[in-house]
């Protein structure tokens, strides 16, 4: 049986490389305009939301340049979203990270989830089109139609070996999000104390949807490697956390799980995908 077609178009926005994948029958007009649909809705995303652009929505209502009831309604719903993210994580996520307000750290998970959602998802109704997903700066929003054999094989990487791979997840339809210092830096704030976070350098969540999934990963690299305590409270998940000294935790459905060893190295496993 012949490997499906794959298609992938790549965008870059919002400061990162953006890029649609489609499984199956890609060549198709539904499909074209789809793609830059997508596109489109995140680069409107980027012109409300931008703190580096000065004629965005957001910038603008905080200089007193742009007043709120003229603005996109985007940035009401957004900040109830990171309110209510803030009460849901007991403080480990907010958009008053820096003592005063940027809700970028909630705007790119929420925007290519509902990007893919309106324009990517509604694609698996054509025949011949087995899968669709979005990846924007390694976090992913994934969708398989129900009749497909498709798995998308997501590798988490050994942030520090990035030649490695610690495990491979198997998602059909699911939010695969990435956050920590490994590659960015020291860019994760602790809101509550207003200092880097540390103890993790690396923290991956698997959710159904990518806005949750980029919140609680970033909860989990605040929250630090000793303490999961969080878990619970952020709904049906699996992932991984690693810490700064090399230590792996894992976890599927909510319940750790213990990685078996062989000479002191990990071997990467599957986890069961959201």
């Amino acid at each position: 049986m012949n490997a499906p077609g794959r298609r992938v178009e790549v965008s870059h926005i919002m400061g990162t490389a953006v890029s649609v994948h489609v499984i199956g029958r890609a060549d198709d007009p539904v499909v074209d305009a789809a793609i830059e649909a997508c596109f489109d809705e995140l680069c409107e995303a980027d012109r409300v939301f931008s703190m580096y652009r000065p004629d965005s929505d957001l910038r603008r209502v905080a200089a007193g340049e742009l007043a709120a009831a003229d603005a996109s309604t985007d940035l009401s719903l957004v900040a109830a979203a990171c309110a209510q993210a803030e009460l849901d994580t007991g403080g480990l996520f907010s958009a008053r990270f820096s003592g005063s307000y940027d809700p970028t750290g909630y705007v790119k998970g929420w925007s290519v989830e509902r990007a893919a959602r309106r324009h990517l998802a509604p694609l698996l109704d054509l025949s011949g089109v087995m899968a669709v997903g979005i990846n924007a700066g390694g976090d992913l929003q994934l969708f398989t139609s129900s009749g497909a054999s498709w798995t998308w094989d997501v590798g988490i990487v050994d942030p520090v070996d990035r030649s490695r791979v610690l495990a491979t997840v198997p998602v059909r339809n699911g939010a695969v999000a990435t956050s920590g210092p490994a590659e960015r830096g020291a860019h994760v704030i602790d809101p509550r104390t207003a200092l880097p976070a540390s103890g993790v350098i690396s923290a991956t969540l698997i959710a159904a949807g990518l806005a949750r999934a980029d919140v609680w990963a970033t909860a989990a690299v605040v929250s630090g490697f000793e303490d999961l305590s969080w878990i619970g409270r952020a709904g049906q998940s699996t992932g991984m956390i690693v810490g700064d000294d090399g230590r792996v935790r894992r976890w599927i459905d909510g319940v750790e799980v213990t990685s078996r060893l062989v000479g002191g190295e990990p071997i990467p496993d599957r986890a069961t995908g959201a």
